[in-house]
């Protein structure tokens, strides 16, 4: 039987998990509800491993990680992102990965969506002056007229996109991969910053994409936008962000994910009133978290089986 091993299920989703539960009846799995905390520690739970079902981005697979484990075939990641796998050298090194895709799209996208109608709206300012005895009138913003400019055309890009078409917005959209998404309006990188009301950012953080929104680029946007970004933190110049957001120079930002995990305490972002802020937990609802896990476990079912599926990095030919 193959030697598996989950090395960080903290806070523990994965143990509640009724697929789980059936999961661990057929296999035995070494299992970990605490954090590694260093990679040495990672090292030491999983280096005898043949499969790793991977839940936390916070656990770093790097090279020197993925060398010290000789018999690991199969690195099992719940949710989209890769960008804490060195993906080559577990190609290079005989490593399947496999990762959920789109599993949590409905739910990020429907928080992307409350991200927007929030700082739009101005509803944390609002609800706390009211419940201190204030009764605050308008200063907000409608979002039926306005455009919505989408960064990125994978499910959840996609889903959000139509989300804004049926609040009343004008989509317009830019992704990497242009022949591959009919039914969208494709513009240029650069009108689409310089037009929308609202940009949001679904794209994948890669060497390619990292502070992909530059000074530059947040310097392209209206004064009146608003920012969300759901996918990576550091696909965004934070520094440059906060001071466009101080300066009066963006209008507001609805954000779920930052360059330093947890969010530092006293960050100069939660110090600012024009800024939503949620702790990169768009994806975590009840069904999105059950689908995500149940799939990472059908695809170690399906990599047993000979089948792989879900493959973002195959051994080297």
């Amino acid at each position: 039987m193959a030697r598996i091993v989950i090395p960080d299920d903290f806070p523990q989703v994965m143990a509640p998990s009724p697929s789980y539960r059936r999961f661990a009846v057929e296999r035995q799995v070494n299992y970990f509800d605490s954090l590694p905390g260093s990679e040495d520690r990672l090292i030491e739970r999983i280096q005898n491993a043949e499969v790793v079902i991977n839940i936390r981005s916070s656990s770093k697979f790097t090279a020197p990680v993925l060398e010290s484990c000789p018999s690991l075939r199969l690195l099992s990641l719940w949710g989209t992102g890769t960008d804490n796998v060195d993906l080559a050298s577990a190609s290079r090194l005989g490593i399947t990965v496999t990762n959920t895709p789109a599993v949590a799209a409905v739910s990020i996208a429907e928080h992307c969506l409350a991200l927007m109608l929030a700082v739009a709206r101005r509803i944390p300012q609002i609800d706390s002056e009211t419940r201190g005895g204030a009764w605050p009138r308008g200063q907000t913003t409608q979002m039926s007229g306005k455009t919505l400019g989408v960064i990125g055309l994978g499910a959840i890009g996609s889903r959000f996109a139509r989300l804004g078409e049926a609040v009343g917005m004008k989509v317009n959209c830019w992704t990497m991969h242009p022949d591959t998404k009919p039914g969208f309006t494709l513009v240029p990188l650069e009108y689409l910053l310089a037009e929308s009301d609202v940009v949001s950012l679904h794209l994948r953080l890669s060497a390619d994409t990292h502070r992909f929104l530059s000074r530059a680029r947040l310097a392209q946007m209206k004064s009146s936008a608003i920012l969300i970004n759901t996918a990576r933190g550091a696909i965004v110049d934070e520094a440059a962000l906060v001071e466009a957001l101080q300066e009066k120079r963006l209008a507001g930002a609805g954000l779920d994910v930052f360059e330093v995990e947890p969010l530092p305490a006293g960050h100069a972002l939660t110090k600012l009133d024009n800024v939503v802020l949620s702790p990169h937990s768009a994806g975590v609802t009840p069904e999105a978290l059950e689908a995500g896990l149940a799939l990472a476990l059908d695809n170690v079912e399906s990599f047993l089986a000979g089948k792989p599926q879900h493959v973002v990095a195959a051994p080297a030919a």
